[in-house]
């Protein structure tokens, strides 16, 4: 009654009169003065909150610095007038709610709020106050201060001497409103701010917000996980001194068995299975990208110790390749694996999983455990879980498939391990016939289908093994002389190749291996280019048929362009596989030549250049063009590969996505920059004929043209030599290395013979030397007895005196 009774007063005015807004506001003002008593200030405060949702310009006006008083002065002492107050301006400085006039104004009152630090270390200091409204009305004030002015308040804040205390004991607060609200202010805090992110770290908000997650179930957790999760990421994110703080303490494991996955298991030992299948929602799958982000970080940063990388990267890679986690949190997986990855897939045996069909999820089959590399070709060959849904080409599944062939692209960007790779595809030594043919190498030969209608899953399959051979070979001289002598055995069609290689142990024991078709002595085994030439002229061939549809010639047009991105950066600086593809006819198809006679540089233009003259420059350089200004050229980037169907739509207006998501895939980074990287080079090549000077972008004549050739040939020779003599060394150093250890063997065991005679002998020594000191004392005591007898005056025998004589004489002559 007493605190109606004093807004009555305070609102009525002299003798009850009428009062205009502004008279009251005033009033209200002057009663916030610290020479009234706390009831009347606190009265006031309370009537100004009810009037700035209002009247909020005049209160502002009139009663902004008394309100910043009371909050200095009284918020502290009295529980309710610091809620009133900070509830007031929080009204008056909102920029969330209202016109653009009401915005203005709270910025205007930002601005004036945080004229000077006095006001921010107020509220700092008020986050000390274990009253419940004091701190969550601070909190919220504060959020609302640092997004008018973040950097404002950043800066105040580096400046509080209990600042960062403050905020960090607010984390650990047992009431979930506050400590969320907490969350919400270190979010807006640490925002592009390194200063404030290191200091919060170094005060323990790891900790803090880690046992929050743990508090709230893991990834399992609410939208309050994923506030305290996107915190630690903000305060790892670019920022090293935080991340090798991070990796100090005992957090980096915590991050792995969020998700379940042990961080200790040994590499032999498969990943458990409460890892590999889990229920997911999409809070978990936000959570869970949260946390694979973080590792993400950290496995890509420097610093982290090889332990801690092994295990980040293969809880990423069993993430990816054997789990039933959401499509988007694979790809992000396999994205953050880092390019310079070290970690051994062929080493590491997965056990990839499988939906059962109409079980909406709940029941899965495991497949045949099979090495890591094996499981990442056939995911990026036939698409997720043994290619069951590849014919729905989604955004999401193309996107992992296409991250699936980057980390490819990543591991065999060392020339040895493209050669051990291309050498699987090779005959075994000795053997005359054709080599094994590969899931790799069954996608890319297989001849597409033309006598029904073309299959999506079998297009897309060919299209990325195009795509993988090419970083087989691509700027390698000698895996492309390897893989030119690649001779597959023949391949009856795509039908077989859309499913995976991997079986179902549940269903029984693993598919007897197709069987290989009998050799004829008129047809030998064909090379790879010749297949591909094959294929290329196959595709446009039905390409050309009248009765085609729009999207099936649009899915012809892109197994074409997955063969000529192969062969151009195949035949692109190597003239013997150029004599071969043209030897196996490959400029047979007009088309084809307009593309592919744009990527062979100068050797062998003796030969393809009438054909080029023939076939028009200025048209060969007219298409180069259009395809660098293609829609679906243009928009391909390092992370961008995966369109929208259909993508340059308006080139056929009829086409319709069959779903929403449907994507597409056309061209990959590596050929977009391949591209752009030669474009003029070829250009010039194009019109310079063979018996003219090269025009090349490095201004070289033909003299010096002649000479980097012969000079590239025998550098080419030379190298071939040293590693024939480098394979002799090791022979040899082999050998040697075995003659040795054998000596070696025979020279340790002689000498512990010796040793062991040596001991044996001074064994032998030490004990005749015994045995004479123990004889000369014997004889020295028989003497001293003697002697003894005959003072005695007992007799002793001649015996023993000659005895004696004698051993006497022994010593006279001995002297």
């Amino acid at each position: 009654m007493e605190f109606l009774s004093q807004t009555y007063v305070a609102l009525r005015g002299p003798s009850g009169a009428l009062q205009t807004p502004q008279d009251t506001i005033n009033r209200l003002s002057d009663r916030l003065s610290p020479a009234t008593l706390l009831a009347d200030r606190r009265a006031a405060v309370l009537a100004l909150k009810g009037l700035s949702r209002d009247c909020k310009r005049d209160v502002g006006d009139r009663a902004l610095s008394g309100l910043l008083e009371v909050l200095a002065n009284d918020a502290e002492v009295d529980a309710d007038i610091g809620k009133a107050v900070l509830e007031t301006l929080q009204l008056l400085c909102d920029t969330e709610d209202g016109d653009i006039a009401s915005k203005e104004l709270g910025f205007k009152y930002t601005d004036q709020v945080l004229t000077n630090e006095k006001t921010t270390h107020a509220l700092l200091s008020l986050l000390g106050d274990q009253n419940f409204y004091t701190r969550f009305a601070a909190l919220q004030y504060l959020s609302t201060l640092l997004h008018n002015r973040r950097q404002i308040v950043q800066g105040y804040f580096l400046k509080s001497s209990d600042g960062t205390r403050n905020v960090v004991s607010v984390l650990e607060d047992k009431r979930e409103i506050i400590r969320n609200e907490a969350i919400v202010l270190v979010q807006a805090l640490i925002s592009q701010s390194p200063d404030i992110q290191k200091v919060l770290a170094f005060e323990g908000a790891f900790e803090k917000l880690f046992n929050i997650v743990s508090q709230e179930g893991g990834v399992e957790g609410g939208v309050v996980t994923s506030s305290a999760l996107t915190c630690v990421d903000s305060l790892l994110r670019f920022n090293s001194s935080n991340q090798s703080y991070f990796r100090e303490t005992a957090l980096p494991p915590v991050l792995c068995s969020l998700l379940l996955f042990p961080p200790n298991v040994p590499i032999r030992d498969p990943a458990p299975q409460e890892f590999a299948l889990q229920f997911w929602d999409s809070q978990k799958e936000k959570n869970a990208a949260l946390v694979v982000g973080i590792i993400g970080m950290l496995v890509g940063s420097k610093g982290g110790g090889p332990q801690e990388a092994i295990a980040f990267a293969r809880c990423l890679i069993e993430l990816a390749l054997a789990s039933n986690a959401p499509t988007p949190v694979k790809t992000q997986s396999l994205q953050l694996l880092p390019q310079n990855l070290t970690f051994p897939l062929s080493e590491l045996t997965l056990t990839p999983y499988m939906p059962v069909p109409e079980t909406n999820g709940e029941e899965w089959d495991r497949l045949e455990p099979a090495s890591a590399l094996d499981v990442l070709l056939e995911l990026a060959l036939h698409g997720e879980y043994n290619g069951l849904e590849s014919r729905k080409r989604n955004k999401d599944g193309l996107e992992l498939r296409a991250a699936a062939v980057s980390v490819f692209e990543n591991i065999v960007q060392k020339d040895e391990v493209r050669r051990a790779i291309l050498q699987t595809m090779l005959p075994s030594e000795g053997s005359s016939g054709p080599g094994p043919v590969t899931p790799l190498l069954h996608a890319l030969v297989a001849p597409p289908n033309t006598t029904s209608a073309l299959d999506v899953s079998s297009v897309t399959s060919t299209h990325l093994a195009t795509l993988i051979f090419s970083h087989l070979v691509r700027s390698s001289p000698r895996a492309k002389a390897l893989a030119r002598i690649i001779m597959p055995s023949p391949v009856s069609g795509l039908a077989e190749s859309n499913a995976g290689s991997f079986f179902v142990p549940a269903d029984g024991t693993p598919p007897a291996p197709p069987p290989q078709p009998e050799e004829e002595d008129d047809e030998p085994p064909q090379s790879v280019l010749h297949v591909l030439s094959e294929n290329l002229s196959l595709s446009f061939l039905t390409r050309s048929r009248a009765s085609t549809s729009d999207r099936e010639s649009r899915e012809w047009d892109r197994l074409v362009i997955g063969y000529l991105c192969l062969l151009a950066q195949w035949l692109w600086e190597d003239p013997q596989s150029v004599r071969d593809f043209l030897d196996a006819g490959g400029f047979g198809t007009e088309s084809a030549m307009n593309l592919i006679a744009s990527r062979v540089r100068l050797q062998g233009r003796a030969t393809i250049y009438p054909i080029l003259n023939r076939l028009g420059i200025d048209t060969l350089v007219g298409r180069m063009a259009r395809l660098r200004e293609d829609e679906r050229f243009k928009a391909v980037g390092p992370d961008t590969v995966v369109l929208s169907y259909p993508s340059a739509s308006h080139l056929q207006p009829s086409l319709r996505p069959e779903k929403e998501d449907e994507g597409e895939i056309w061209f990959d980074w590596a050929f977009v920059d391949f591209w752009k990287s030669n474009y003029y080079t070829i250009q010039r090549g194009l019109s310079t004929e063979p018996d003219q000077l090269s025009s090349s972008a490095s201004g070289q004549n033909a003299e010096s043209a002649i000479l980097v050739a012969s000079l590239r040939d025998m550098i080419r020779s030379q190298s071939q030599e040293i590693e024939a003599l480098q394979h002799k060394v090791k022979k040899l150093t082999t050998a040697k290395d075995e003659e040795v250890a054998v000596v070696k063997a025979q020279v340790d065991a002689l000498t512990l013979e010796l040793r062991q005679a040596e001991e044996k002998q001074k064994d032998t020594e030490k004990e005749q030397e015994d045995l004479l000191v123990l004889l000369d004392e014997m004889t020295s005591k028989r003497k001293r007895d003697k002697a003894k007898l005959k003072e005695l005056g007992q007799e002793v025998s001649e015996d023993e005196a000659e005895d004696d004589c004698h051993d006497d004489d022994d010593d006279d002559d001995d002297e």
